[in-house]
């Protein structure tokens, strides 16, 4: 696979969040208890977004190269979609509009000096620099010593969606909400595919992970997206066990596919003393002998 088809993505897209809208969560009369379709029929979300039903036809078929950003709007409206599923539509509506697809971006692989001395700046709270693929290009001494356990083996930069799928007996042991952290992997995943399907690495790493996981074959078939914001991940430490973390990923502007990710826990919380526990052992790891 050297690049992701933009016609079957935005074709599976639009059926799959057609597919789960009752007609009744839509505001719509059932009629009858045989519907030969999950969820809306075409002609309902075409009624529904104001647009003739050849023309929404045409769209799920793969054709979203003509469709203005009101259509879409429009579109989004009627299909229900949250947030990042309206960026996701966007996305492969940017890329069906540029002939051949756009140019293909280069995902960022190192990080400028400057990033680096902020990381190390930030001397109580964990923080590390990914790119869209999940590779971990920089962290302070704090997240080294938080994602020990995955940051074990040859294999650099390590990358963190390798890490939940192809180890699974560790990162399950390591997250707490496994289960949480896999479907947003795949589905973070999914949207960086949506903004570049043309990124060589990325097509990679989705069909590396497709091949080996059974688990990701099965949260990449939900075509979910979702956004990287702030959230919370709790993990098990070998070292200090149970951090329930404040999570708050900022995409970083001067550096385009580059976030930035910060862990923190409220002061007098057991995770805050976990943390400061963490960081003496930090220290020690860093002390030279």
């Amino acid at each position: 696979m050297t690049t992701i088809d933009l016609r079957t993505e935005i074709k599976e897209f639009l059926s799959s969040r057609r597919a789960r809208i009752a007609p009744e969560r839509a505001g719509l009369p059932a009629y009858g208890g045989n519907r030969r379709v999950e969820g809306l029929r075409r002609e309902e979300v075409a009624l529904l977004a104001g647009i003739s039903v050849d023309y929404y036809v045409r769209m799920e078929r793969g054709s979203l190269a003509g469709a203005s950003d009101g259509v879409l709007d429009a579109l989004v409206g009627a299909l229900q979609l949250d947030e990042a599923e309206r960026d996701h539509l966007f996305h492969l509506a940017r890329q069906s509009r540029t002939p051949g697809g756009a140019r293909r971006r280069r995902t960022a692989v190192t990080v400028r000096p400057a990033l680096h001395r902020v990381l190390d700046a930030i001397t109580a709270a964990p923080a590390w620099i990914c790119n869209g693929h999940y590779d971990v290009l920089a962290m302070n001494h704090l997240a080294r010593a938080l994602f020990s356990p995955l940051l074990v083996g040859p294999r650099q930069p390590a990358n963190t969606a390798r890490f939940v799928y192809l180890d699974p007996e560790a990162a399950r042991t390591f997250f707490v909400d496994y289960d949480r952290i896999a479907r947003d992997v795949a589905a973070k995943l999914r949207m960086e595919a949506g903004r570049n399907p043309h990124d060589e690495e990325l097509i990679a790493l989705v069909g590396e992970l497709s091949t080996r996981s059974e688990l990701f074959r099965q949260q990449w078939a939900s075509r979910d997206v979702r956004l990287h914001r702030s959230g919370r991940k709790r993990v098990q430490h070998p070292v200090v066990g149970r951090l329930d973390l404040d999570v708050e990923s900022m995409e970083m502007a001067a550096d385009p596919g580059l976030l930035l990710n910060i862990y923190t826990a409220p002061a007098g919380t057991a995770t805050a003393d976990g943390l400061a526990v963490l960081a003496s052992w930090a220290a020690e790891l860093h002390t030279p002998s």
